[in-house]
């Protein structure tokens, strides 16, 4: 886990945001040369920090034409957005030329006048092969339109080369976005007990995570009791939590860019849970850790999806085990379920994942848990926070924090 605190200082070096963003070009410059790509278009808003640094406000959907990056091969970032003067006056590392005002892809005569944009800056370029990471209905119609000798090809691919593998300082930046969320889950549980409901418990959460900083958080974060829990609802809603219920609570803070994810079950109320309810959470966390124990050199993302929605393995899962690999998008590959073949991969040090089993029946409750993984010679967990020792018989190997606690 990181030793560091979240601010910078003069005495010891923690991230370094300068190198990490040097870094992320780079890679994606690599990636371009190795695909043959002329250009990369660039429109998701995670992609276009990956590749400047750039933040702007973040929607609950999908926003074309908040912002988008052309990267020329050989060249530098080019920057179109709705936000110019504020990138003129902070991002000294984008030269001043090379941010426009936004890109208004949303019609075919705004795609039109970015187009003559993008080939006064690119020239030849926008002849070539060009990668698109992102696209809507119209874009698909329109680009080839204002770009009729271009080839158009996958750039999301080629990002996801680049992406893969973190870098030292985005490591550190997924470390520290998992100790804020470990903030929001202890603001949670002191505040956990029969009659509060889940939505007043997720606003603790999330207030703890902006008082350390965070930027949003991974999704709209799930806290799901009782009933709703088996089976599992993948949202909060305004319901009173009783004594005895089941939680399951699914959240992650934002640093900088890059998202801390995490899932954990407990117990509402002092009380014992049931054999059943301790059988099936037992299912949940054997499955997690021995997904995890998968996550070194040598073995493969099909590896560790073998322990997830396995019948004997994970039989209660009903399909609900998951997982996926996270960086400036908290959803991206490495995937982990529903392989096929052209997405098998060798693991690598400092790819990044996020599993997910679940264990449920209704009737009983539902036992989601989750941890965040890097790859290296071992696996390295860097989510540690306890599990509710009451729910559990047997503690994995691999789980350093449970059974630590003083009572």
């Amino acid at each position: 886990m990181s030793e560091f605190g979240f601010m910078g200082v003069d005495w010891e070096e923690r991230v370094n945001f300068d190198r990490m963003r040097r870094e992320r070009l780079q890679k994606a410059k690599d990636a371009m040369d190795k695909s043959g790509v002329d250009a990369l278009f660039v429109f998701a808003l995670e992609d276009v920090r990956y590749l400047t640094g750039f933040r702007s406000h973040l929607g609950p959907v999908t926003i074309l034409g908040l912002a988008a990056i052309v990267l020329p091969r050989g060249g530098d970032p080019i920057l179109w957005t709705v936000d110019k003067v504020h990138c003129l006056h902070r991002m000294p590392w984008i030269r001043p030329e090379n941010v426009f005002d936004r890109p208004f892809i949303r019609t075919e005569g705004g795609t039109k006048k970015w187009a003559e944009e993008v080939k006064g800056k690119i020239g030849k370029l926008a002849e070539g092969k060009i990668g698109v990471d992102l696209l809507s209905f119209g874009l698909s119609q329109w680009l080839p339109k204002c770009f009729p000798k271009a080839q158009f090809v996958d750039g999301k691919e080629v990002l996801t080369q680049a992406k893969i593998i973190k870098t030292k300082d985005e490591i550190e930046c997924q470390k520290i976005a998992t100790m804020i969320t470990e903030a929001g889950f202890e603001a949670f549980l002191e505040n956990l007990k029969p009659g509060a409901k889940e939505c007043e418990l997720l606003a603790v959460a999330w207030q703890k995570f902006t008082e350390l900083g965070s930027e949003w958080s991974q999704c709209s974060n799930i806290v799901c009791s009782g009933p709703y829990t088996a089976p599992y609802r993948r949202f909060t809603s305004d319901r009173a939590i009783r004594e005895g219920d089941m939680v399951i609570v699914d959240i992650g803070a934002c640093f900088n860019g890059y998202w801390g994810d995490f899932t954990r079950t407990y117990v509402c109320g002092n009380v014992r849970p049931t054999k059943e309810q301790i059988d099936l959470h037992q299912e949940s966390y054997n499955t997690l850790h021995n997904a995890c124990a998968e996550a070194f050199v040598g073995k493969t993302n099909a590896d560790i999806a073998k322990h997830l929605n396995h019948p004997e393995k994970n039989p209660h899962s009903d399909g609900l085990s998951s997982g996926h690999g996270a960086g400036t998008n908290p959803w991206e590959p490495p995937w982990v379920t529903n392989l096929t073949p052209e997405v098998i991969v060798p693991l690598q040090p400092n790819m990044l994942f996020s599993l997910e089993p679940y264990a449920g029946k209704p009737g009983i409750g539902g036992f989601r848990l989750e941890h965040q993984v890097i790859v290296g010679k071992e696996p390295e967990i860097i989510t540690p926070l306890s599990f509710d020792e009451r729910l559990l018989r047997d503690v994995h190997p691999l789980d350093k924090s449970t059974g630590r606690k003083i009572r």
